[in-house]
């Protein structure tokens, strides 16, 4: 008893502790004064249809649908059940998903999307979100990324608006429709059937959702700016902010910047009291402080400060919001080039699309990080988004791993839409310590020789200068002297050889410039002879477009030969779909990239990295397997940034040769097998050696994962190299076995790919649904709920029975009886082997039967759905469906008045199962990509091939 007692002390004590902490923390949780909620998880998709109506869910049918307020149909209609939509969590791209088609554009990677295909190219997306009662008071605000394309969001049935443009961040105010302490359904309809771009461009919410909530009296999105001006060791900082009323009376406050370090230390601020605006209005507040001992941010050294804003009424906290940012100076001068903190330095950028094998344009946050650290493995310094607004996120890493942006803007014009999106551009982004140059056009042809593009660039650069006046504009022109490039602040040539870059920069001494495209080569990754049945281009450094483009090595060589150029982006980075120059079907990529759609580097970008990076390298291409060629001689080209290099066969010298500045050396190489051996030497010492062996036959599965413990947050993610090896271990360079991958634990895979511009392989398995409307509804008021027989039978003429649709007014209508049958019907579903057939039912009253063609069947219910599996075999050309249950209260117009026009009493789900997981390498290569579901364990990625040894790789998500 004495021990139970002691015990219970302890026990007593504990959890008094535990009060007295949590007394102390839920009052700090209750007084945060802002609040970002991510709310990507747990939608609910379904394809609908561009063009018929009936197929695209009934939206649009209902009468009063845009003349009255709360009238939205369809999904947009919160009485909509979507039990029967597939479960996705955003990102989603669900272009990505669908087959390669030849009558899909090729520009847009051959989906099965567009014009073409009306039953593929609209989205729906559905959450339900509860927002507690005590939000009632704070601003709600729905914030998306981006959704591509032309979306529609309704909440709670009421329309918000219309976004066009697939690339606009975009947020709609949605306090007065909330239902506080209650459920509130989100949906969003997307069409992605009219294209944005002449490149792959996905379909659907593919960026982030988020939810904010503050205080009436707020900072608004994105309502600060920092401008740092660096004198001597310290940096004076001028911050605008833009503050935001929603009450209805005036308000007063007071503003307290604070200036925290890396470290978390606070090293400069103010405050200034005695602020106030007007009910329901805005303004904008100038403050200006000195930061002491100013840490620059740099290529080397990417240093970030955040600038913590919190607005106070009668003392207190209702606001703060923070705002990331670096200290630096740019410079873009006509004669020297570009200048970052004062010291010169060559752009050396790449070109780059959003968009990667297997997930499409939905890149989770990770894969943004993954993507610019392999961009900077070889040297890359600058990116340029092309062409369109990057994802924040992008920018965000940017900032954290030292690298140089062009964020550039849809298109050019001065119509209140364009400059709405150019706007929020400007806005959402000038912050970052990345970004260095506004792009607000790109090979604008209808301009670029007319009067109206000169007009339209600058007027185009004066609204920039409103919005910041801290960094410069350019135009990217594929044509100069006249238009858009005479208007442009920095002038931007796309590729050398379509331009008189000399003759430009005489005539326009005062204008910077850069080459904003160079290259267009075509390279296939691994492929070192032409193949145009398959669509692959030898990898060798060439003009990919003769007269009208340089190779990757004229290009940089023209760009150091000419001070005043302040550097060259490479067209392009990555690989991605679409735009298959020069092929069309069955070509599905592009084969510009310096690394392919997975990532792996092309042999062009080992010669970037001869010339872009210092740490000592060497390579040699091709690979050294050349089965049936013995005694031919082989191109073999060598990239090292070392001033000399040997190469050896077998142990022999095949002689050592200078290194050209910026170039690259050549020896012709009769075939023999056996290991080519590249030397590399500095100031005759070795620095670097590469060796290339000639493999056995594939013996084992090999898996390279980027890392192995990710966070169980549920978008974490690991990409994972696969190859196999021959028996000693050495990767066969020509492989092109099938792999299977199996994921185990918190896991899953969300997309696989290997780089061929060619493959029609499946990026991302999903299943696919498509639904069948029940219709012809009939509705037969009965007394007697014992003998139901006869209106159920498969046989019952219905053609006397009510039309539940048809509205009486309340004195036409019958009087209540005892019980009701309902009964619809649907046709005979085109169901192919392997699919499933389901009907998904409502729980219309509590004690309902069910009957399918007059016989009895029960409900299961599945993930929160009543739902009944039907066997094919046994369907006929019209079946019926029958509920018969005790009449509802307010009678058969109140049930149907709660139906969304029948579709919560039933609709038939056929779904055709995903695709397995599996993929073929090509070269030697594939890629699958590992994210965590957000639950925290071990877990494993096994991966098999026939005739192989099979690995596995153990993860952890913490």
């Amino acid at each position: 008893m004495r021990k139970a007692a002691e015990g219970s002390i302890r026990i007593g004590a504990w959890v008094a502790a535990l009060l007295f902490v949590w007394g102390l923390v839920l009052p700090a949780m209750a007084q945060t004064p802002r609040e970002r909620l991510n709310i990507d998880k747990d939608w609910r998709f379904a394809y609908g249809h561009a063009d018929e109506a009936q197929r695209d869910f009934g939206y649009g049918l209902r009468p009063f649908f845009f003349a009255k307020a709360g009238y939205g149909d369809g999904p947009a209609n919160p009485e909509f059940s979507d039990v029967s939509w597939r479960k996705v969590d955003l990102p989603h791209d669900w272009a990505v998903e669908l087959p390669f088609d030849q009558r899909g554009n090729a520009n847009h990677g051959s989906k099965a999307i567009g014009h073409p295909f009306p039953e593929n190219s609209v989205g729906w997306y559905r959450k339900t979100l509860t927002i507690p009662a005590s939000d009632k008071g704070r601003r709600i605000s729905l914030e998306f990324d981006g959704v591509y394309r032309n979306s529609v969001v309704w909440i709670n049935g009421h329309y918000l608006g219309t976004e066009p443009s697939g690339y606009s961040g975009f947020r709609y105010d949605i306090t007065d429709y909330v239902n506080f302490g209650g459920e509130n359904l989100i949906a969003v309809r997307a069409d992605a059937t009219v294209e944005e771009g002449w490149y792959y461009e996905g379909a659907g919410i593919y960026r982030h959702v988020w939810l904010t909530k503050t205080d009436p009296l707020h900072v608004a999105q994105w309502g600060t700016f920092v401008r740092s001006t660096v004198e001597g060791s310290n940096a004076r900082l001028d911050i605008d902010l833009t503050v935001q009323n929603a009450f209805k009376t005036a308000q007063g406050f007071a503003i307290r910047h604070e200036v925290v370090d890396a470290r978390g230390q606070v090293v400069a601020e103010t405050t200034q009291a005695d602020r106030s605006l007007n009910a329901v209005s805005e303004g904008v507040f100038a403050a200006n402080l000195t930061l002491g001992a100013a840490h620059l941010w740099s290529l080397e050294d990417p240093y970030l400060y955040t600038l913590r804003t919190s607005l106070l009424r009668d003392g207190q906290v209702v606001d703060r919001y923070d705002t990331r940012f670096g200290v630096r100076t740019v410079t873009f001068d006509p004669d020297k080039g570009f200048f970052l903190n004062g010291k010169a330095v060559k752009l050396q950028g790449t070109n780059n699309h959003q968009d990667h094998a297997g997930v499409g344009v939905a890149l989770p946050d990770g894969l943004q990080t993954w993507r610019l650290k392999q961009l900077k493995s070889f040297g890359v310094n600058a990116y340029r988004a092309s062409h369109h607004p990057p994802t924040p996120e992008l920018l965000d890493e940017a900032d954290r791993l030292g690298m140089l942006v062009i964020d550039e803007h849809r298109m050019m014009g001065t119509s209140p839409e364009i400059t709405h999106q150019l706007e929020r551009l400007i806005r959402r982004d000038r912050n970052h310590p990345s970004v260095i140059l506004w792009s607000v056009g790109n090979e604008e042809w209808a301009l670029e020789w007319k009067d109206i593009g000169t007009h339209l660039a600058l007027e185009m650069q004066d609204f920039v200068k409103r919005l910041d006046p801290t960094r410069r504009t350019t135009v990217a022109t594929s044509g100069s002297g006249k238009g858009t490039s005479v208007g442009a602040d920095v002038i931007g040539f796309n590729y050398g050889a379509q331009h008189d870059v000399d003759g430009f920069h005489a005539q326009h001494p005062e204008k910077p410039a850069i080459m904003t495209e160079e290259g267009s080569t075509l390279t296939t990754r691994g492929i070192y002879f032409d193949d145009p049945a398959r669509v692959h281009l030898n990898a060798y450094d060439r003009q990919g477009r003769p007269g009208s483009s340089l190779s990757i090595e004229e290009g940089w060589n023209r760009v150091m030969a000419r001070p005043w150029m302040s550097g060259m982006f490479v067209w392009t980075g990555f690989d991605y779909r679409g735009e298959t120059t020069p092929f069309g079907w069955p070509a599905i990529s592009s084969q510009f990239g310096m690394v392919d759609t997975t990532g792996v580097l092309k042999d062009t970008a080992y010669y970037l990295k001869s010339v872009w990076t210092d740490q000592p390298m060497v390579h040699i291409l091709p690979h050294w397997n050349w089965a049936g060629h013995e005694g031919q001689p082989i191109d073999v080209r060598v990239y090292s940034n070392g001033d000399a290099v040997e190469l050896f066969l077998n142990g022999k010298s095949l002689g050592r040769q200078p290194m050209p500045r910026y170039s690259h050396l050549k020896w012709r190489v009769p075939y023999a097998p056996g290991i080519l051996t590249a030397r590399a030497y500095q100031k005759g010492r070795q620095v670097a050696v590469q060796n290339v062996s000639t493999t056995a036959a594939p013996a084992a599965v090999v898996a390279r994962p980027y890392k192995t413990a990710l966070k169980a947050d549920g978008s974490d993610i690991s990409v994972v190299w696969v190859q196999v090896s021959d028996k000693k271990g050495r990767p066969v360079p020509t492989a092109d076995n099938r792999i299977d991958f199996e994921v185990s634990g918190p896991f899953r895979l969300i997309g696989m790919g290997n780089g061929d511009p060619g493959s029609h392989e499946v990026d991302r398995p999903a299943e696919r649904h498509r639904y069948v409307s029940l219709s012809n509804w009939r509705s037969l008021a009965i007394d007697d709920l014992t003998d139901t027989s006869r209106p159920v039978a498969e046989t019952a003429d219905t053609a006397n029975w009510r039309d539940p649709s048809q509205w009486l007014p309340p004195e036409a209508q019958p009087p209540l009886t005892k019980g009701l049958v309902l009964r619809g019907e649907f046709a005979r579903p085109a169901i192919n082997t392997g699919e499933q057939a389901v009907l998904f039912v409502g729980q219309l009253a509590p004690d309902q039967h069910l009957y399918v063609n007059g016989q009895a069947v029960t409900a299961q219910t599945v993930d929160g759905a009543q739902v009944i599996r039907l066997d094919a075999s046994q369907l006929k050309d019209r079946n019926s469906l029958s509920y018969v249950m005790t009449m509802p209260a307010g009678g058969v117009q109140a049930l149907y008045d709660q139906s969304v026009g029948g579709s919560r009493w039933g609709s038939l789900r056929v779904t055709t199962p995903a695709a397995p997981w599996q993929r073929r390498l090509f070269n030697g290569w594939a890629q699958v990509i590992v994210q965590s579901t957000g639950e925290p364990g071990r877990g494993h990625l096994r991966l098999v091939s026939s005739g192989l040894t099979a690995t596995t790789v153990d993860f952890q998500a913490e």
